[in-house]
């Protein structure tokens, strides 16, 4: 069955791609992209973080917001590697360690393994749409653009 995976993954350039970011193994970036299907399907990381599940369900009533658990919508296996995989990345990078604590500190652990899961989710969807590998997201990162970063187009 590894066999297989591997097999699947050298075939497919953007599990490659997806590959490339620390924590993440073939057996999840080919999940990610054989269950998101393509990345045109979504305009924005909160809809992908959503079909996969890691959003909160709300209860919203006048001017009262109430947020629960997360969804478990979508598909559980993706759901479970995505956590598995964030929890190695947290290990491996010192930056993603930092964020975890932070958000550990401020709420329990298994609700920042959940966030560090959607932050996950999202860059690999934004890896796959912009066909970037980890080197390049390292580089221009989420401020790509804004005045004052000099590697911003």
């Amino acid at each position: 069955m590894n066999a297989a995976v591997e097999q699947e993954a050298a075939r497919r350039p953007e599990v490659q791609r997806l590959m490339t970011h620390p924590g993440v193994g073939s057996l999840t970036a080919l999940a990610f992209v054989l269950i998101v299907g393509t990345p045109q399907r979504f305009a924005c990381g909160k809809q992908i973080a959503s079909y996969v599940g890691l959003v909160p369900t709300e209860e919203s009533s006048g001017g009262r917001r109430r947020l629960g658990h997360i969804s478990k919508q979508g598909n559980s296996l993706l759901r479970f590697l995505l956590v598995e995989a964030a929890q190695a990345t947290v290990r491996s990078d010192p930056d993603w360690r930092r964020k975890f604590l932070h958000l550990a500190m401020r709420r329990e652990r298994r609700i920042a393994k959940v966030a560090m899961a959607r932050k996950l989710a999202v860059r690999l969807y934004w890896m796959w749409r912009k066909e970037w590998d980890y080197e390049q997201v390292k580089r221009f990162g989420s401020h790509a653009g804004q005045l004052g970063n000099p590697l911003g187009v």
